[in-house]
């Protein structure tokens, strides 16, 4: 029988072969620490190479009208438009406004979930930057009544 501990080593030995052979996709690796960094949306947006972007019925964001506890608030993305290269997530009064950054591709399908935290009611947006460089938004409220970033 092997032990935590073993299975643990042989795991990392099979990633770092994988990783040294390239088995490992490059976007699996992206990691774009300015946009993270940004404190507003055109800053982020700046940092991705990406203009402002313009609202649009086929891009979507979802999530509660009024979330009772900031700390983790569930968000969803998605799109019905082609040629997406990536799909965003921002919360406009989190102190680091990109919360979620989803790389895509034709064989991927733009519909994303994850949770954010959330300081204070905002608004937070859906963006789709395209291939050729142009984005869309979608934007909807979200009221907390639990911070969730240190409140």
């Amino acid at each position: 029988m092997q032990t935590r501990r073993e299975t643990l080593k042989h795991s990392a030995t099979v990633v770092g072969l994988m990783a040294s052979t390239g088995l490992f996709p490059g976007m699996a690796w992206a990691f774009d620490k300015t946009a993270f960094e940004a404190k507003t949306l055109a800053d982020a947006m700046k940092a991705l190479g990406s203009s402002a972007p313009a609202e649009s019925k086929e891009v979507t964001i979802g999530g509660p009208d009024i979330a009772e506890n900031g700390a983790v608030v569930p968000l969803t993305a998605s799109s019905t438009l082609s040629g997406i290269k990536q799909l965003l997530i921002f919360v406009e009064k989190n102190p680091s406004v990109l919360v979620a950054l989803f790389n895509v591709t034709d064989s991927v399908e733009p519909n994303f979930s994850t949770r954010a935290k959330m300081g204070q009611s905002s608004d937070v947006y859906a963006v789709a930057i395209m291939n050729d460089g142009k984005s869309f938004f979608a934007k909807k409220e979200v009221k907390v009544t639990l911070g969730g970033c240190g409140g």
